[in-house]
């Protein structure tokens, strides 16, 4: 636990650095590695992309068995901090879901307001209260876990608001104050939105890119410029390279 908590201090630590933390998202032991290799000091671990190399379904289409068999592969393969999509928690009380989470190696998670096995959105209370039990059990344990807390509400159909980017202003400053020590709010579709987040919100903001072609947000250089801390993959690393191995391949058949 000693290693542990230092890798989740030190992946702390790479969200104050004043520069952005681009954080891969990988799906098994050799993406991780590869990762690494490339020089990367921290890596994250995709719901999605996990499931796909499973054979399973994202949304809760795994078990919290399953995402953390996975995972584990993966924190034993690499010696850096690794910090995992858990999608809402799969239904688990708090304690029990970063108990399971730190015995996995894991020195950060990701967690949305999007309950799927529910069909159904947490209210803004509700997904700030699970975080903040979630950074209570993190505490208890000595690990200055990271949570990313993440909220749908700029791209969910469960709900219509009619204001979905003050919805997500809203639900990202309450699980600030309820300890997440970054906020994730999905699907930024301008430069103009994600400056308000930034503007009105106090700590880290995860931003998801494609490893080609950016954010709707804005280019790799673009979102820096902006003072994005962090920036994920999502699966679109994995769909860029599906992509590659489809023109490799091409000429032997």
């Amino acid at each position: 636990m000693t290693d542990l908590a230092a890798q989740a201090s030190e992946l702390l630590r790479l969200h104050h650095t004043g520069t952005t933390l681009v954080l891969p998202t990988v799906w098994d032991a050799w993406s991780a590695r590869a990762v690494v290799d490339a020089g990367f000091p921290a890596l994250s671990v995709g719901s999605h992309p996990l499931a796909d190399s499973r054979g399973q379904k994202d949304n809760e289409g795994m078990t919290l068995d399953d995402a953390l068999d996975g995972v584990r592969r993966i924190t034993a393969a690499v010696d850096v901090p690794v910090t995992a999509d858990l999608e809402s928690g799969y239904n688990t009380p708090a304690a029990e879901l970063v108990e399971r989470a730190l015995d996995a190696g894991i020195a950060g998670i990701n967690i949305e307001d999007t309950v799927h096995s529910e069909s159904r959105l947490r209210d803004l209370t509700e997904h700030a209260d699970y975080i903040a039990a979630l950074r209570a059990a993190a505490d208890q344990a000595g690990v200055e876990l990271v949570i990313n807390a993440r909220t749908d509400a700029l791209i969910t159909k469960l709900v219509t608001f009619d204001d979905p980017l003050t919805e997500a202003v809203n639900r990202s400053k309450a699980c600030e104050t309820a300890g997440a020590r970054c906020v994730y709010p999905v699907g930024v579709p301008t430069p103009e939105a994600l400056q308000t987040l930034l503007k009105e919100l106090s700590g880290p903001i995860n931003v998801t890119a494609d490893p080609v072609k950016g954010a709707y947000s804005g280019s790799y250089a673009e979102l820096q410029a902006a003072g994005v801390h962090r920036i994920t993959f999502g699966p679109l690393l994995q769909f860029t390279l599906t992509e590659k191995i489809t023109e490799l391949l091409g000429p032997w058949h």
